[in-house]
């Protein structure tokens, strides 16, 4: 590790403040400790490779002299959130007239049944309980909205609302969650400037419009932030290879807006002082188009501390300046230690500062051309200085997401500036601005190709231990390894290894992949508290049962399974956790048919499923007792309800249709949320020998309400339990779980083995669990 040593006495400082600030705020994301911990070990090694006990003693005093600034202002920050005149409304949940202001653009959450909520960040500038007298303050809230007002609402907009005040989550900075009643009166308009702004947003998003789904909605988020077209498919596959922080605006951004000013400015005769003139109006613009988003806040003042001193005509030192950089936002914003962009943003950076350069230059003197040599150490040093945080999120190790990072570098910068020049042109010339976005979703294409590839890559991705814990181990090992390899046999060693280890699990990994099982027959997948169940029908085609309570979780479960398309989606009945996630069953898939009860209710829900239906051009079929249909050597048949339940504990679960599948000789039943009624109605009507099964998808997440009788029938070799983890209805149930284990079945949860699976191998039933229970 030769070469000029780094100023690290600004990076100790930063890092003490980091793990005050956590520290103060209770640690509320655990993983984000491995971001500081991982910040303070690169210190340490960098330190030891200074051999300087003054270094290392200067680097302890401006850790110390961090951690009681970054308390301090935590500190600070927590007295305005906690304030009386406001906490004692908050914990009361008072209903009070509020005026605020908008800090960013109304998100909208992920749709289930029902209208659709906008989550909105606001500054609480006073509130009046009925009967009471205003509250002056300035305070950090939510408001969760569902009125259509809320979405056109721009950063800086002073509203006026009526909501009911509740408790933040635990470590949240915000002082309270504002559940609006009523829609947003806007008081005057935003600033100039982020008119413009939304002008130029909603410009790039009209140009975008005629363009394939995938590239169309990746080019506004890699330019400005604007996710709201973004497949979430997609967006997990970019997750999934390690391209994540392509899906929105960044600092490489930033810097490539920045570098094509410098390059333009410099061609004429400007001074310093007139360059860092015009890069900071470049810079204040492209933020405010951007949204301050805590990757591009980084960037912002990292290029604020670069301009001062190509003001000054010095050249900038880079790790102070992002020290200096991430050191000011802690301060004056603390919630960005817990905050997974921002520690991804200062650790990718720091990577490409510290380590990167070594390793370009000693890849050129073992004889790498200089091109290549960078192209390799960028995205190999930014990966390894993010993939501690990356791995505590994830629980993954990604094999391919340096090769992926590798590949993509060429298409950000064009896909970068035609989008920028898009969103520009878009007030004045429209038609402009269409054809060079459809010039820039070209380099987009190649984005979302690079992804979809990577993430189908068998052993892309290998387990590791998630949380805190898989952070602070893959930390440690990382630390080790960088200071092992100082020597040339360590690193030949550890060459040696890795590409055995590789190479070595690379052949049993492509043979078995591990999920899904071979012969798998029923999943029930692992979707939170909710029902979401795949019987398969084929290759790469498979009949769905319910959809669960949001759209990812059935859509991950789908494509690991392999699943392009679903032969019949039944719905057993309209409760929001068996069809809140209905759209993601149709995300990039043909759905051939859509088939629910006769029982209406809720009308919600109905709505909600035959909306997704229209849309993918699929009409909602009604079912009942003798319905049929095959596909693929699956049989399936509706055994009920058989007759029409009314005034029971509940009459939408009592109305579920209760499914048999039959394949290979083998059959399951689904019993979607019947309870005691509908179930002894099923007895009654079928008999014993009418419900036997070897598979039993047990009713209503396993609740209380089961007719033993009906237990007593179906007499199932394998129990699947579709529940969420540390629910709040008590599911399921010990008593019944007991009972149907005591019975001989074989019992499978999915909040503690997350998807499950029958398998049926050479006519035999057998099980096989995933192993990865959702948070």
């Amino acid at each position: 590790m030769g070469g000029a040593v780094p100023d690290l006495r600004l990076a100790g400082f930063t890092i003490g403040l980091w793990l005050a600030a956590l520290g103060a705020l209770h640690l509320s994301a655990g993983w984000g400790i491995v971001a500081g911990a991982g910040g303070l070990g690169c210190a340490a090694v960098l330190a030891g490779a200074l051999r300087s006990a003054a270094v290392v003693r200067w680097i302890g005093v401006a850790v110390a002299l961090g951690a009681g600034c970054g308390a301090v202002a935590t500190a600070a920050r927590m007295s305005v959130r906690e304030a009386p005149a406001l906490s004692v409304l908050v914990e009361s949940g008072a209903t009070v007239r509020a005026a605020l202001v908008v800090r960013d653009d109304p998100r909208l959450l992920a749709r289930s049944a029902g209208p659709p909520t906008f989550l909105v960040a606001v500054t609480l500038e006073s509130v009046t309980p009925e009967d009471a007298p205003p509250v002056r303050l300035s305070a950090r809230a939510l408001v969760l909205g569902a009125d259509p007002g809320w979405r056109g609402l721009l950063p800086g907009q002073r509203v006026t609302v009526t909501g009911r005040l509740l408790p933040p989550r635990p470590g949240d900075l915000r002082a309270a969650v504002l559940s609006a009643r009523t829609p947003p009166v806007p008081e005057g308009r935003p600033s100039w400037a982020q008119r413009g702004a939304g002008v130029l947003r909603a410009g790039l998003q009209r140009a975008c419009e005629p363009l394939p789904d995938d590239s169309g909605g990746l080019l506004p988020g890699l330019v400005v932030g604007d996710t709201s077209r973004l497949d979430p498919a997609l967006e997990e596959d970019f997750r999934a290879t390690g391209l994540t922080h392509l899906t929105a605006v960044s600092g490489t951004n930033v810097a490539i807006v920045l570098g094509v000013v410098l390059f333009v400015v410099r061609r004429f005769p400007a001074g310093p002082v007139l360059c860092a003139v015009l890069c900071a109006v470049a810079l204040a613009g492209f933020v405010i188009l951007a949204r301050p988003s805590p990757s591009v806040i980084r960037a912002g003042a990292m290029g604020a501390i670069g301009l001062l001193g190509l003001a000054s005509g010095r050249p900038r030192a880079a790790v102070p300046a992002l020290a200096a950089g991430a050191a000011a936002l802690l301060i004056a914003d603390p919630e960005l230690a817990a905050d997974p962009g921002f520690a991804l943003s200062v650790l990718a950076t720091a990577g490409l500062l510290l380590l990167a350069p070594v390793w370009r230059d000693g890849l050129r003197r073992a004889g790498c051309p200089a091109g290549v040599a960078e192209a390799l150490a960028v995205p190999a040093a930014a990966q390894v200085a993010c993939g501690p945080v990356v791995a505590a999120i994830s629980g993954t190790v990604s094999l391919i997401s340096v090769p992926a990072n590798l590949v993509v570098v060429p298409a950000i910068a064009p896909a970068t500036l035609l989008g920028v020049s898009a969103a520009v042109l878009s007030p004045v010339w429209p038609a402009a601005a269409e054809f060079i976005a459809w010039l820039g979703h070209w380099p987009a294409e190649w984005l979302v190709l690079v992804a979809h590839t990577g993430a189908r890559v068998p052993a892309g991705a290998l387990p590791w231990p998630d949380g805190a814990a898989g952070g602070l181990l893959l930390a440690g090992l990382t630390v080790a390894v960088l200071l092992a390899a100082r020597r040339a046999i360590v690193r030949r060693l550890a060459t040696v290894v890795a590409l055995g280890a590789v190479l070595g699990a690379l052949p049993v990994r492509l043979l078995s992949p591990g999920w899904p099982p071979p012969g798998w027959f029923v999943v029930a997948c692992a979707v939170g508290q909710g029902d979401a169940v795949v019987l398969a029908a084929g290759a790469g085609r498979a009949v769905v049962v319910d959809a669960g309570p949001e759209p990812n979780a059935v859509d991950r479960c789908l494509r690991r399974l392999g699943v392009r398309e679903v032969a019949v989606l039944v719905v057993s009945h309209f409760h929001v956790d068996h069809i809140g996630g209905v759209d993601g069953v149709f995300r990039g898939r043909r759905v051939g048919a859509v088939i629910g009860p006769a029982w209406p209710e809720p009308a919600s829900g109905r709505a909600a499923v035959e909306k997704a239906a229209a849309e993918a051009g699929v009409a909602v079929g009604v079912a009942g007792a003798g319905w049929a249909y095959s596909v693929g050597g699956l049989r399936l048949e509706a055994l009920g309800p058989i007759t029409e339940m009314r005034g029971t504990n509940s009459d939408p679960n009592n109305n579920s249709l209760i499914l048999r599948a039959g394949a290979g000789g083998r059959s399951v039943l689904l019993l979607g949320d019947a309870e005691t009624e509908e179930q002894e109605d099923l007895v009654a009507g079928l008999g014993a020998a009418g419900l036997r099964a070897d598979v039993l998808k047990v009713a209503h997440h396993g609740s209380a309400l089961q007719a033993t009788a009906l237990l007593d029938a179906v007499r199932p070799a394998v129990a699947l339990v579709s529940v969420g983890r540390d629910n709040d209805y008590g599911h399921p149930n010990a008593g019944v779980i007991g009972r149907i284990a005591r019975d001989g079945a074989r019992v499978l949860r999915t909040d503690e083995s997350g998807d499950v699976a029958a398998v049926i191998v050479e006519g035999q039933l057998a099980v096989a669990v995933r192993g990865d229970p959702p948070a």
